[in-house]
């Protein structure tokens, strides 16, 4: 879909919303760059106390870490570059163009016209051009002037001064803008928190896959994926059977827009049997990716932040012994491995 632009998306920020809007971008099939140059509102936070999955709270540093962690394991690449501005662009055109906010607003269903996109002025690197970016900075929209300034941007008097801000409520609460492939997901009245931000990124990721699928010719009833994973053992005989999922696809989108026996429709079709089928995992594959999400975090632990006894037998209890005389054992002999279970098992430090 880059064709014949650089990137399917340019995300401009990698903080909570920027790195959640990243991650269900990529997960969609979209070829996405994330722009953070370490700037992101959450590094002034002292340490993380809300997030949800750290009931003790995270450093920031960390934190971070681990969200730059995901974006690239999603399949997203990390550019630590300022963005200076972002203007319209049109290949068909060679280039840069005028044009209003008003002669390129979305149209019902969500499509920006066909050749628009983006280029992204970086500080220090090569400009970026884009089908679509998503704002993800919550200090300001500065970048962003020259889109939409009358309608982006309000004015505020304070102490007899007049500034002006980035308007919070020009975005839809799905990110959309009146600008066809620009989506806002911070600022917004969501990025108080960082989980709330991160939930707003997620909603901004979620829509700007539907609006890529809808370009391709999906309608948008069948746009709207679930990004989960379930059991393969919950799928009864009827639902291993792909031509069940096709059944089930006709009878919910028997009033499509696109003629049930076209071409449209039947790739439509298979695509998003493909969608549900994939998300339906084995047993093996449950077991494989815990361990893979267990061992990501493990990786970030910094050892010296273990101060006292106490915490290094806390951390050594969360250890499995079996684990661990496994991984000794693959650097002994056939002769050792015996004792070197037998220490492990014995609660030996």
């Amino acid at each position: 879909m880059t064709e014949p632009f650089d990137r399917d998306v340019v995300v401009v920020g990698g903080g909570p919303a920027g790195a959640s809007a990243g991650v269900f971008l990529a997960r969609g099939g979209l070829n996405v760059t994330v722009l953070d140059r370490g700037r992101s509102s959450i590094a002034r936070c002292a340490h993380l106390e809300n997030f949800l999955g750290f009931p003790a709270g995270i450093d920031v540093g960390t934190f971070s870490d681990l969200t730059h962690d995901h974006l690239r394991r999603a399949g997203c690449t990390v550019v630590p570059d300022l963005v200076e501005s972002v203007e319209r662009w049109n290949p068909s055109e060679g280039g840069s163009e005028d044009l209003d906010a008003d002669s390129d607003r979305l149209d019902d269903s969500g499509t920006p016209g066909a050749d628009a996109g983006f280029r992204v002025t970086l500080q220090d690197g090569e400009p970026v051009t884009a089908r679509r970016v998503v704002a993800a900075t919550r200090y300001g929209g500065e970048y962003l002037r020259g889109l939409d300034d009358d309608a982006m941007f309000e004015t505020r008097e304070h102490h007899g001064e007049t500034t002006e801000h980035f308007d919070r409520e020009y975005a839809d609460r799905d990110g959309t803008t009146p600008i066809g492939g620009l989506y806002v997901a911070t600022p917004s009245e969501a990025d108080r928190q960082a989980i709330t931000a991160a939930a707003r990124g997620a909603r901004v990721g979620k829509r700007v896959v539907a609006d890529a699928r809808i370009d391709d010719g999906w309608w948008p009833a069948a746009a709207e994926g679930v990004d989960w994973t379930r059991r393969e053992a919950e799928l009864d005989d009827e639902w291993t059977d792909r031509e069940r999922w096709r059944e089930w696809f006709d009878t919910h989108h028997a009033d499509a827009p696109a003629d049930p026996g076209s071409d449209r429709f039947a790739r439509v079709r298979e695509a998003a049997v493909d969608d549900a089928l994939s998300a339906y995992v084995d047993a093996e594959d449950i077991e494989s990716r815990a361990a893979a999400g267990q061992r990501a975090v493990a990786e970030r632990l910094d050892p010296s932040a273990v101060v006292d006894a106490h915490d290094a037998d806390a951390l050594l209890d969360a250890l499995d012994d079996g684990a661990i005389a496994e991984y000794v054992a693959e650097g002994t002999s056939d002769v050792d491995r015996e004792d070197v279970s037998e220490t492990v098992g014995g609660d030996a430090r």
